[in-house]
């Protein structure tokens, strides 16, 4: 089943409850929450007191994108201020596979997330350990930018090795998605979808994330 998570980087933060509402009325099932810390991507976003304060206005799923250096040195606090999913970057865990362990035994549902320019090969050995896998289909920091065609390969090569491993992990695709790109987007294999301005760029996104979602499903039945 493909899903929307609204990404809250493009909303409203003035009327940031009211947005999530919207957007989960329209047919979002998670959250999908961009952490970003200036020095792993050339951006400032927000950390835990802002997760904390999303879990008192939504009983959605918080998906948390850690794009941070030193990513283990938060995961207790993101687990406490009440993510549900959080992923790392590949590019930012030497030790991957120990990173992935903490946020299980956190209780969060670990997943990995690949910049534009990772080969999907390099994660084979802890597919079996994440809940999903993250493309960034641009390269992690703003939104709004247009969709690197090019991670529509990766998106085919994962689905496929999923199931020739005989796994369930998710995967989820991230930059440039909106009307244009999205049908393309799940029939190579994505089934999360997160779509921030496509969603509340334009101010309406209760209507915005029902029509971008029914697009989502219409072409997956094709």
């Amino acid at each position: 089943m493909v899903e929307l998570l609204p990404s809250i980087l493009s909303a409203d933060f003035a009327h940031l409850a009211d947005q999530i509402a919207a957007a989960e009325r329209g047919g979002g099932t998670a959250i999908h929450v961009d952490v970003m810390d200036g020095h792993f991507v050339p951006n400032i976003t927000i950390g835990p007191p802002v997760v904390k304060c999303l879990r008192r206005v939504t009983s959605l799923p918080l998906d948390c994108h850690l794009m941070i250096e030193n990513p283990n040195e938060y995961i207790p606090a993101f687990a406490e201020a009440g993510a549900n999913w959080l992923s790392v970057h590949y590019e930012a865990c030497p030790h991957l596979h120990r990173s992935l362990q903490l946020i299980a035994h956190h209780g969060m549902k670990p997943g990995v997330v690949l910049n534009p320019a990772t080969r999907v090969e390099l994660i084979l050995d802890i597919l079996p350990m994440v809940h999903h896998v993250l493309i960034m289909s641009v390269n992690p920091g703003f939104g709004g930018q247009e969709f690197i065609g090019f991670s529509l390969d990766k998106i085919r090569r994962l689905a496929e090795l999923r199931r020739e491993l005989g796994l369930a992990f998710r995967i989820e695709v991230d930059g440039g998605v909106a009307h244009d790109t999205v049908a393309q987007i799940v029939q190579a294999g994505a089934d999360l979808l997160v779509a921030g301005n496509a969603v509340f760029g334009a101010g309406c996104p209760e209507q915005d994330a029902r029509s971008l979602l029914a697009a989502a499903r219409k072409a997956a039945n094709e």
